[in-house]
């Protein structure tokens, strides 16, 4: 018999919430049942710190709070806890082969979100999904060291795809590249990826791998997958994220965390 589940992290975006943000009363009863099982729950995901935290109170979260992919963790008081950057002499190189693919570019760097267009795509959502506005600025050169997190966006996927593999294929180790959504593609320190997460939240609280289960839906999470005993993917999730996890839930749209939990860890 697989041992038991004591941990169970989930994504957020296209996971936890619905596509309309929303975090839905069976979403917050299936948590609540979690832990009346005396079963961690935790979350990760691309959003910085602060587009996290009106999850906290309704989901009475204890764990740390995986952001940027792992690149900072933080307390639900939103107290750092530690992070990990970009390189200083990276962050340039990187911003530039993203503007060279034709992507807006953002940077994360701290508590600041900071764009060079606000009426670029996904601006306004992003701000609506995360409750803050970003930053307004003309160059990222005097915003470039200490950044968590940069993100090229594009409502063309495939050159979100390719902005992606060109950072992949010219920086190499020195960052963590995967798409987050199919119009952002997330760049981080190398070690900030959902497998870190997998493998931090283990540490942390002494629990093993294989009692550690783990839900989402884009690519970023196959890492975590990896990580993980059990892995289940969202039933919007693509066929390649599917594929790479041992079991598949409904949609986000149609509770599928929900629906993951009754079945998948505590059925």
């Amino acid at each position: 018999m697989a041992p038991p589940i004591r941990l169970f992290l989930a994504d957020v975006d296209g996971t936890l919430v619905t596509n309309d943000k929303v975090l839905t009363d069976r979403a917050i009863a299936a948590v609540a049942k979690l832990k009346e099982a005396g079963i961690l729950f935790a979350i990760t995901s691309g959003r910085p710190p602060r587009g996290m935290s009106m999850l906290i109170e309704p989901l009475q979260l204890t764990t740390p709070i995986a952001a940027f992919n792992g690149g900072v963790f933080a307390r639900p008081d939103m107290s750092v806890i530690e992070q990990q950057v970009i390189p200083d002499d990276v962050t340039p190189a990187v911003i530039e082969l993203l503007g060279t693919h034709a992507l807006d570019v953002w940077v994360y760097r701290g508590a600041d979100w900071f764009v060079r267009n606000p009426k670029a795509p996904h601006v306004a959502r992003e701000a609506w999904t995360v409750e803050f506005e970003p930053t307004v600025i003309d160059s990222f050169a005097s915003v470039s060291g200490g950044v968590a997190k940069v993100v090229g966006v594009s409502d063309d996927h495939d050159t979100v795809q390719k902005g992606v593999d060109a950072v992949r294929e010219h920086l190499g180790d020195h960052v963590s590249a995967a798409r987050s959504q199919p119009y952002y593609g997330d760049v981080t320190n190398p070690n900030a990826n959902k497998g870190g997460v997998v493998k931090y939240l283990s540490q942390a609280y002494e629990i093993p791998a294989e009692q550690i289960a783990t839900i989402g839906d884009q690519p970023n999470d196959v890492l975590m997958f990896a990580h993980s005993g059990l892995s289940i993917a969202m039933g919007n999730a693509s066929h390649e994220v599917q594929e790479a996890a041992r079991r598949v839930t409904t949609s986000n749209e149609n509770e599928g965390f929900a629906n993951a939990v009754d079945r998948f860890i505590l059925g």
